[in-house]
């Protein structure tokens, strides 16, 4: 079978004319294509005026032996790579304890499936609660200004990334096709097929909790198990007589003791008392650098016009996105993140006296507003110490700020983009209606964050207003504060996936600072898990 790539047509184009492009790109007759497939599709929308459908195909035809040496030279005609997944690891042993799995979001959700197919049967612990109840508890904040401090956006099954717009894409290099394997697991648990074909794939939050509640049935009835509500609370290690440290168990806010000699920790970039417990035991961790800024609004309809011309509103394009970047003259880089075509600005506070903001989106993406991070990257040398948790504390600081300004009910302080850049408190919002819930309240953002990511955030606004028009307007609406863009902390890990300096612990995912987003994170607990399942193999089993 061939790959071809980069075979472009028209946004309109009529069925028929896949194939014939097919044909004409491999120099052979539409009778000679046995079969095709879509691989993936995307749109080319730098002339606004004729934007492009762009394909990878699959193709079976006849002669392609022939067709392969003919096209040697075609940088944009292969043979279809192997993409199926396959465990690399035999099962282990018998006689081992069970592995665990700490944190129900993408990464535990994948590690534990990968180690339930290998037939491990893991546990899965998480210190929320099913995904269910949790939206339940997240609404809360959202309505009622009630925070429930281990059930919200960050905490419970699914882990934040329920929360968001349900991004399937990331910039990671997958030789493996490891994406592939997610994706497909998606689909089969209730995700639309086309996520395997598009090139921006994405879900949305209401599909989102019926994809988990269906992954974790596959779960269970391939041996594994959830206990949920329950939050680890310490590590239990032994030291080896040559100094090593191995891990020998799990303490629960429950008061009980979880004999586990092989950890997922999964934990996500919020669980800031797990990264706290982990550093008093001397697991090594140290700060890695992150973004702080705000969330930035805009009419879904201005950004489809600046990105898609005439164009806009065409069916097939849906709700633009966008990506922004720009290196500011005080050397700080500001930067879109996490950009929420057609959503909705969200409290993503886990901390009672402390307010975040996050974006999220539907699968239709459809509602008024595009919001998107509007933040600048910060690192170790702007935090208050050394100390390798400092990140943690820069955030606190921050979220705190922004609590107290936004009237100390979890609503948040808003400003116009004009009276930011002009250095003056806004009054009254203007013709930008936010978005976020429970409420937003007028105020002066520059405050709430370190005067060179103001000065950057000024600078950068008319440098994407002219990237993105009515960017910068003065009625667009910046709401306070977006800190949890990433982990402020990496618990270090060796080449084989184990913490530096505890064996059997391996850190997994976006909390451990080795994933940012639902598909990295998810591809990083397959990596993991298998790690596991290689150390499970290579050790002598214990127990019988």
């Amino acid at each position: 079978m061939l790959r071809i790539s980069e075979l472009k047509l028209p946004l309109d184009h009529a069925p028929a004319a896949l194939p014939a492009a097919i044909a004409s790109r491999l120099g052979v007759g539409i009778d000679d294509l046995l079969s095709w497939s879509v691989w993936k599709r995307a749109h080319d929308a730098r002339r606004k005026s004729a934007i492009l459908k762009v394909y990878i195909v699959d193709v079976e035809v006849r002669g392609e032996p022939a067709i392969r040496q003919r096209l040697a030279d075609d940088p944009h005609v292969g043979p279809t790579p192997e993409t199926s997944y396959r465990p690399p690891v035999p099962h282990p042993p018998a006689g081992r304890l069970r592995p665990v799995v700490i944190g129900a979001g993408p990464c535990g959700l994948f590690a534990g499936l990968i180690l339930a197919e290998m037939g491990l049967r893991p546990i899965i612990l998480d210190r929320g609660k099913v995904v269910r109840e949790r939206t339940k508890d997240t609404w809360g904040l959202w309505r009622r200004s009630e925070l429930n401090p281990e059930s919200n956006v960050q905490f419970g099954e699914g882990g934040a990334g329920t929360f968001s717009d349900g991004k399937l894409y990331s910039q990671i290099k997958d030789p493996r096709f490891l994406s592939r394997k997610v994706l497909a697991e998606f689909v089969a648990a209730g995700a639309p097929p086309e996520i395997l074909t598009e090139a921006h794939p994405h879900i949305g939050t209401f599909r989102l909790v019926g994809m988990v509640e269906s992954l974790r049935a596959k779960i269970e009835a391939l041996g594994g198990e959830y206990r949920f509500q329950h939050r680890v609370t310490d590590v239990e290690l032994d030291r080896a007589p040559d100094g090593s440290q191995r891990l020998r168990g799990l303490h629960l806010h429950t008061g009980e003791f979880l004999e586990a000699d092989h950890v997922v920790l999964a934990v996500g970039h919020s669980s800031r008392d797990t990264f706290e417990a982990l550093h008093n035991r001397g697991v090594h961790i140290e700060a890695k650098p992150f973004s702080v800024g705000y969330r930035i609004e805009h009419p879904q309809s201005w950004i489809d016009k600046a990105m898609f011309g005439p164009c806009a509103g065409h069916p097939d394009l849906g709700a633009a996105a966008y990506s922004l970047s720009h290196h500011c003259a005080n050397g700080r880089t500001a930067y879109s993140f996490c950009m929420c075509p057609g959503g909705t600005v969200v409290a993503a506070a886990s901390e009672p006296g402390h307010l975040v903001t996050n974006g999220m989106s539907q699968y239709s993406r459809n509602e008024r507003n595009a919001n998107a991070g509007f933040v600048v990257g910060v690192s170790p040398a702007d935090y208050p110490t050394d100390h390798p948790l400092a990140g943690i504390e820069f955030q606190r600081a921050l979220e705190a700020r922004a609590f107290v300004a936004g009237g100390r009910d979890y609503f948040a302080p808003g400003q116009r983009v004009g009276d930011f850049l002009a250095g003056r408190a806004s009054t009254t919002l203007g013709t930008v209606t936010p978005s976020y819930r429970p409420g937003v309240r007028p105020a002066d953002l520059a405050p709430l964050m370190p005067d060179y990511v103001v000065e950057a955030l000024r600078e950068v606004l008319p440098v994407f207003g002219q990237k993105i028009p009515r960017y910068d307007d003065p009625d667009a609406l910046l709401t306070g504060v977006e800190t949890r863009t990433s982990s402020p902390i990496r618990i270090t890990r060796r080449g084989d996936f184990q913490s530096l300096n505890v064996r059997g612990l391996f850190p997994a995912g976006e909390g451990a600072g080795y994933a940012g987003g639902i598909l990295s994170a998810a591809v990083d607990g397959i990596k993991v898990a298998e790690a596991l399942a290689r150390a499970l193999a290579s050790e002598p089993a214990l127990r019988s």
